[in-house]
This record gives C-alpha cells, structure tokens and sequence, in this order.
C-alpha cells in the first residue's frame, strides 16, 4: 500500500473568494425571501440598486488605481456588500441614499484602505452608520408588514416610492406606514423605544399591534419570521464550514444573557431575550456582518470574545443609548478592538511554554 504525503495545511474543503461569497450570498436567500413577502418588493429593488452601484463604484476605482478590474469584481465581495446594504435600509428608502451608502462602503470603507483583505472595518455597516447619522427620519421609515397595511404596495408603487416619494396612487411613506385602524406603526424596537420615553412598559407595548403574540408574543409581526430565516441559512453556513460557530455563538449567547440579567431586574422595562433575538437584525449580523473574515478577530478564542463583546455592546445600545437597533455600532467598536484581542488571544506555539509566549 503506498501513502501519499502533503504540506499542511491539510484542508480537505478548498474554497476560493468567490465561492465563499456566493455561498455566503445563497445562504441569504431564505431571509431575503421572507422579507420581500413580508415587507413588499422594496427590498429587491434596493438590492438591485445596491448591487450595480457596487460593482460600477469598484469597477471605476480599480480603473483608476490600475488594478485588475474582472479578476475583482468576479470574487462577489462587492455584490455581498450591496446585498447587506440593501436588507439593512427600509425598503423604501430613496434610491440616492441607497446609492451614497454604497459609495461609502465601497470607495472610503473598502478601496481607501487598499481593498479586500485590507480594511479595517465592516463596509456594510459603515454604509449603514452613514445613512443613520446624515438622514435618521428617512431610515427610520420602515413599513408595516402587508399583514398590518392598510395599503400594500405592488412592485411598481415600490419603484414609484423608491424613485420619486410616492406611490403609483400618491401615496407617501407616512401614509403607508399608517394602519387601519389610524395608528401609525413603527418598528417593533421603536415601538418599545418609544413606549418607555411616554412611560409605557415592555410588557404593555407587547399589546401593540406590531407585535405577533402567541408563544413567541416578543417578535415583532413579520420580524420573528425574518430573523428565523436568516438563522436558518447562517447555520447551514456553520454546517458546511463557511463560517465557523465562535463567533455567531458568543454573540447569540451574551445577547440572551445580558438581555435575561437586565429582563430580572425589571421585566417591566427591559425588554426579554426573545425580544432581543428575533427584532432588529441580530441574526444577520451574528452570521453575516459580524463573521466578515476581515474585519472580524482570527483566533478560536479571539473570535469569541469579539462575538460577545458585540452581543453586548447590542443589548446596552438598544437599552440605555438613542438607537432602537445597534448592530452596526457595535460590529464598527468591535473592529477597532481586533488587534488587541488577536493579541491577547495568540494561540501558544507548539513547545513553547505559557511563560515563554508571554515573554514575547
């Protein structure tokens, strides 16, 4: 019997950049066709708007920088971040900002520092902290799932509102974000917000149309069944090795503890941890945002202190800051911090002592 013999590393599953953003992309999918049901076309047509403007916005700075442009474009980092850009902004958000956002991730977040491998923060979330800061009103205008519309939206009243502000039949967002009994709907993490400010608890906010009720009473109408879907795809992304479990685990994990510690002390004013888990975008960023092979920490343990430390930095944004949602915030103050935890968190060399390695 003759054996044969290879240089580590001894990889059996060989996946280029372009086969790990497509998996990545496909493993979206489930998510993103729950949310264009449930929130309408919009999103699709953001994600068409994002995705060309990502790919021209690379194409022209690769000209510019006289870097190969197909070889780049064809490895799908680009077209994942418009993708992410696009299920993170409402549905119907002017197709300008989408376009701005873009820019900001592409040309400042990914290309200024050197490209792909090169850049220290998510670009998908710089985008999104972006749009945040320059236009709250407009990305704060999300709708109503179809469930709850009064009017729901066909795919060329999406256009129309993306393009122009209203729809085929003259409608704007505000009025289309009104239900029908007259109440204007928010979110389900603005509603809670909100609620506490005017001095209504969780648990009465809970009662509020937005909200599903039934055993999972905490996920918001539509958002529960969104966030389910991403989680779906992330963990056929764990499954097939694509991403490992670190760090969508910690951040799993620290958002339910510290949501439950806080949900102890007062579970008139701090919201559960189902709560947390299935509003907002916790499963996208566990297992899509934060699990970005560049900007995230690269050793077992590094990647799951950096997981955690977002799960935490989540809960606190969302109880004691000013944003209903914080996963950008905190994925960008974790990025800052991933030097020091690859630091702290070297794996020892092989015969070397603990007492040697930290002599070094």
């Amino acid at each position: 019997m003759k054996l044969s013999l290879s240089s580590s590393p001894h990889q059996r599953v060989k996946r280029d950049t372009g086969q790990v953003m497509r998996l990545v992309i496909y493993a979206m999918l489930p998510g993103m066709l729950a949310q264009s049901v449930i929130f309408g076309w919009g999103m699709l047509i953001q994600a068409t708007i994002a995705v060309v403007s990502a790919l021209v916005i690379e194409g022209i700075i690769l000209f510019l920088r006289k870097r190969p442009i197909e070889r780049t474009l064809t490895d799908y980092s680009a077209v994942l971040t418009g993708l992410l850009i696009a299920i993170s902004i409402p549905p119907t958000l002017p197709w300008w900002m989408t376009v701005i956002g873009v820019f900001f991730a592409i040309a400042v977040a990914k290309q200024v520092y050197g490209g792909l491998g090169f850049n220290l923060f998510n670009p998908a979330m710089i985008a999104y902290v972006v749009l945040l800061i320059s236009f709250p009103a407009a990305m704060s205008l999300w709708l109503p799932p179809a469930s709850h519309a009064s009017v729901s939206p066909d795919f060329f009243d999406s256009l129309s509102l993306i393009f122009t502000g209203f729809t085929t039949s003259g409608y704007d967002v505000t009025q289309l974000k009104t239900i029908a009994d007259g109440v204007t709907m928010a979110t389900p993490l603005d509603t809670v917000k909100t609620g506490l400010t005017q001095g209504v608890t969780y648990t009465e906010s809970l009662m509020k149309p937005v909200f599903d009720g039934g055993v999972f009473d905490a996920a918001g109408a539509g958002w529960g069944i969104v966030s389910l879907a991403y989680l779906l795809g992330g963990l056929v992304l764990v499954k097939t090795r694509v991403i490992s479990w670190h760090i969508p685990g910690g951040m799993l994990v620290s958002v339910a503890l510290c949501a439950a510690l806080l949900h102890l002390i007062d579970g008139d004013y701090y919201g559960s941890p189902l709560f947390h888990l299935l509003n907002g975008a916790v499963m996208v960023g566990a297992f899509f945002i934060a699990t970005d092979p560049v900007s995230a920490s690269t050793t077992p343990k590094g990647r799951i202190i950096f997981g955690a430390a977002i799960g935490f930095w989540v809960v606190i944004i969302r109880t004691f800051g000013g944003y209903p949602d914080a996963i950008a915030f905190a994925v960008i103050i974790m990025n800052m911090c991933v030097p020091l935890i690859d630091y702290y968190t070297r794996p020892r060399v092989y015969g070397k002592s603990v007492a040697h390695a930290k002599r070094k």
